[in-house]
């Protein structure tokens, strides 16, 4: 396994807007992340692993000032440079890697990021930016919730790239004109929540 789904990102206009949405949407409160200083933003976290999904989680960004909204995947890796390689000898460009930490309550985090220049999203955002953590992971620090991410789908990945990420419990189609990029399915204490990513 070269790779597995390490969190979901949800951005809004501000954290509080996005931890309303949250509590409305998915029936639970995110707690307080951190800052980061590489990009300007800041963020709320949730832990969502289950059983398909380990040690995965929500995050809650702001960044944008449109209604919050799943925009992406990051996947974990202890192999960051060989995943990129292979993604790269696939002929996509999943981005340089770049060194990253921020402050929690908790303790310092810290962590390599694959970030593109242009700041696209490869294949219509079916790419999941690839993250590999140097030390503690944030689950390690999340209390448990009530929400557990079920299913996650990504379409428009090439077959070669798939094989690269070998993302365990992954569904990954090709992209069908009219259908979101990605789509995660939540159980929640509200029943199952679906949310999409359009590009």
């Amino acid at each position: 396994m070269n790779a597995r789904v390490d969190h979901l990102v949800i951005v809004a206009d501000n954290l509080e807007q996005g931890a309303q949405w949250c509590e409305a949407t998915l029936g639970a409160q995110p707690v307080t992340g951190g800052r980061h200083a590489l990009m300007g933003t800041h963020n709320r976290l949730l832990a969502i692993g289950s059983e398909r999904f380990p040690d995965s989680y929500l995050e809650i960004i702001a960044i944008d000032p449109e209604a919050p909204r799943l925009v992406h995947a990051v996947a974990r890796t202890t192999l960051i440079e060989m995943v990129r390689w292979g993604l790269v000898n696939c002929g996509l460009n999943p981005g340089d890697l770049v060194a990253a930490q921020r402050d929690t309550p908790a303790g310092l985090l810290k962590w390599r990021i694959t970030v593109r220049d242009d700041g696209a999203m490869a294949c219509g955002g079916a790419l999941p930016t690839l993250i590999e953590w140097q030390g503690a992971h944030p689950c390690q620090r999340l209390p448990p919730s009530t929400v557990a991410l079920r299913a996650l789908t990504l379409r428009g990945l090439p077959a070669q790239a798939v094989g690269v990420l070998k993302l365990p419990a992954v569904q990954s189609t090709g992209r069908v004109p009219r259908e979101p990029a990605l789509s995660a399915t939540f159980d929640t204490s509200r029943g199952a929540v679906m949310l999409d990513a359009w590009t």
